[in-house]
């Protein structure tokens, strides 16, 4: 990818939900830490009340980094209370979420925020179904995430191949006048149809997806695509 020119005037908020990913948090956080970025980056990692080493491991790596931010959750709240715990520290000009397992790529991040720096672009999303070389092995959760992304288009009458994507990108000043109520995974459908009814164009690139399995640790379950299509269903009404 060509090199994306420094842009000292923007700065990038990365919000990092996680609850019990004590394989992984380490190296997620320095996959992000060692990259170059063409702008100014903050981590703000929430713990959404862990019950293994996650936390202990995040401490650790806040004394090693200092565009570390860590806050926690008292009991656990869900991921979409976690991204807007997030919401309410972040001092960037561009939003980006994270989760912190290995599915996503951070990689991609550069590419993700090369439309806000050179086009000006509002929202941008990391879509898992543009790329031809990832492994959708999990046909269930595949089937779903296509069935959303269709219903959010007749819905909010724009295209979208990836609703439920993690890797969604904003500018900061796209949120406001915006509610965000929800606490779980419906935290991904409410934040898509909210700015989609405000008339937003959200661009799509193409990421790098490697998904696990419910025993390597995803926490996505059947009862959370129901719950998404009724949420993109009532904020449209």
């Amino acid at each position: 990818m060509k090199r994306i020119k420094e842009n000292p005037n923007e700065k990038l908020s990365l919000i990092i939900p996680v609850y019990n990913e004590e394989k992984t948090i380490e190296t997620i956080i320095k996959k992000i830490v060692l990259q170059k970025y063409p702008i100014p980056k903050e981590i703000i990692i929430v713990d959404d009340c862990s019950q293994d080493n996650t936390l202990k491991k995040c401490n650790e790596l806040v004394k090693q980094y200092s565009d570390i931010t860590l806050i926690k959750h008292d009991k656990n709240l869900g991921k979409g209370a976690a991204v807007r715990t997030g919401l309410e520290q972040v001092t960037g000009t561009i939003i980006g979420i994270q989760d912190a397992d290995l599915e996503y790529n951070p990689k991609d991040h550069l590419k993700l925020i090369k439309p806000f720096i050179e086009n000006n672009n509002d929202i941008v999303y990391g879509s898992r179904f543009l790329g031809k070389n990832n492994n959708h092995k999990l046909t269930l959760f595949y089937l779903g995430n296509k069935f959303l992304s269709l219903i959010t288009r007749w819905l909010y009458h724009q295209k979208i191949t990836d609703m439920e994507t993690c890797y969604k990108f904003f500018r900061k000043n796209t949120l406001n006048n915006i509610t965000l109520t929800s606490k779980g995974f419906d935290i991904e459908p409410e934040i898509t149809s909210k700015l989609l009814k405000k008339g937003y164009f959200i661009k799509e690139i193409s990421i790098l997806y490697k998904p696990r399995t419910i025993s390597e640790g995803k926490k996505i379950k059947v009862k959370d695509g129901f719950i998404a299509l009724w949420t993109l269903i009532k904020n449209r009404i």
